[in-house]
């Protein structure tokens, strides 16, 4: 027996030793709560490429028909191209499906486009200019208002029909919505970004250095975590970073609010600078700020989310009916999306870390013990154990703590329904406080109920 077998039975005696599986073993039933989304064709083929997810069911579930049936469809050229033996169940009615589910996955969008320019455009009228708008800030703001209460609903319908079932919610704005959760819900619930997985390949890439060869630890609440120790082979990353901005006279054009970031508090964070620069009082307050910092698209034009999303979201149906017809190639790749490697942790017992947004029980010393927090976690047959983390840098932890706040009062306003919180959310938020006062925030806020009326019932 040549040493190479050898080597493989050995592994598998311990595997067994310790309850790994080498595959899934059973067939799975995921329920995909917002089927015309973007995530959705990804995070079908991630759960189809789980080693052993032969067979199974997956519920498509959304409110609009016409996409729900351009999802159905391309999911079952899906299928048929991974020769995978699933079964793919279109519903505009959730409760329909959910019964029985091992997992929820939640890409849900309540009010599509319809109201994304009320968003951007009335808060612009007030002095805040926003990039995307759709996590902190008015936009931010006003999407948890119309999305939180449905997604509670929701909640209500796992807790009857699939307790134990893992929810792993995507929808923004995260923090919020993880909160409100964690509030009401004893579903299991958890928030999953790619921005940490993003982020520090970021890093590596300026730093020019093999990715697979940089260690580091992350931490902080969603798209405002901390890279807080990154090293090479010993050496700090960060260190050579700033040397290659001295040397690179164009490297910082290619991410300037986090590497500013970086250089004046020391660290890199999570989210990428057009988002970023509306997430802290210094970049937007100020035309010039503006054209000083921000770039385009992503790197912080004014109204970029705006004038996008609904592009977006045309150009995707457009894909999504090339790929049914075969005239456009439909990927197989997993991809890094932490959905499907929670699960096949989970049924493997394999264990996987992945960076997830959970209440912060005594995780972070340092940011209160009453929000939600992104750390890493441990996934396994167990479920997902979240690890202690310890204290953030001081300047770190301010600033998401300014967060924090202005979360803990949203919430609030979601789950109350309650006007007055929601004004008393904006008063907290770093850049609208930087932009405005009081009285034009409270102004701000009634401007918006009242053009977003139609969707934001009982308030």
């Amino acid at each position: 027996m040549s040493k190479e077998n050898l080597g493989h039975q050995e592994h598998m005696k311990i595997a067994d030793n310790l309850g790994i599986k080498q595959g899934v073993e059973r067939p799975l039933k995921v329920v995909f709560m917002g089927a015309g989304s973007a995530f959705f064709t990804a995070l079908l083929k991630d759960v189809l490429s789980i080693p052993g997810a032969d067979k199974g069911e997956m519920a498509l579930v959304d409110v609009d028909e016409k996409r729900l049936d351009l999802a159905h469809k391309v999911g079952l050229k899906v299928v048929e191209k991974m020769g995978k033996n699933w079964t793919l169940t279109p519903t505009t009615n959730r409760r329909e499906v959910l019964e029985g589910a091992d997992y929820v996955i939640s890409c849900i969008e309540v009010s599509g486009t319809e109201c994304v320019r009320f968003d951007n455009d009335i808060p612009k009228k007030y002095g805040v200019d926003q990039c995307i708008g759709d996590t902190i800030g008015p936009g931010g703001l006003f999407k948890a208002l119309r999305t939180v209460p449905v997604w509670l609903e929701v909640l209500k319908d796992i807790e009857e029909l699939c307790p134990d079932a893992l929810v792993l919610n995507y929808t923004n704005p995260m923090s919020i919505m993880c909160l409100a959760s964690a509030k009401v819900s004893s579903a299991k619930v958890v928030g999953l970004c790619h921005s940490v997985q993003g982020s520090s390949h970021d890093l590596a890439k300026y730093a020019d250095i093999p990715y697979g060869d940089m260690k580091w630890k992350c931490a902080g609440i969603n798209h405002l975590a901390w890279f807080t120790d990154v090293t090479y082979k010993g050496q700090d990353v960060y260190s050579i970073v700033l040397d290659n901005l001295k040397k690179d006279k164009t490297l910082l054009s290619k991410d300037p609010v986090r590497l500013q970031i970086l250089k004046e508090f020391g660290f890199y964070v999570t989210e990428s600078s057009g988002h970023f620069s509306e997430y802290v009082p210094y970049y937007r307050k100020r035309q010039d700020l503006i054209d000083k910092h921000c770039g385009e698209k992503y790197l912080g034009e004014s109204g970029f989310y705006a004038e996008s999303w609904p592009i977006w979201r045309k150009n995707q149906d457009k894909e999504r009916i090339e790929m049914i017809a075969g005239k456009k190639e439909i990927p197989t790749e997993r991809s890094w999306e932490y959905a499907s490697y929670i699960i096949e942790a989970h049924e493997t017992n394999k264990p996987f870390i992945a960076h997830l947004t959970v209440p912060n029980t005594g995780l972070i010393d340092n940011l209160s013990q009453h929000g939600v927090v992104e750390v890493g976690c441990i996934i396994d047959q167990n479920g997902i154990t979240p690890t202690h983390f310890g204290k953030l840098p001081p300047q770190c932890a301010a600033l998401s703590a300014s967060h924090m706040g202005m979360y803990e009062m949203a919430t609030i306003a979601c789950i109350e329904k309650s006007k007055e919180a929601a004004v008393h959310a904006l008063m907290l938020d770093p850049l609208t406080a930087a932009v405005c006062g009081l009285d034009e925030i409270r102004q701000m806020t009634e401007e918006l109920f009242e053009a977003e009326k139609a969707f934001l019932p009982g308030f």
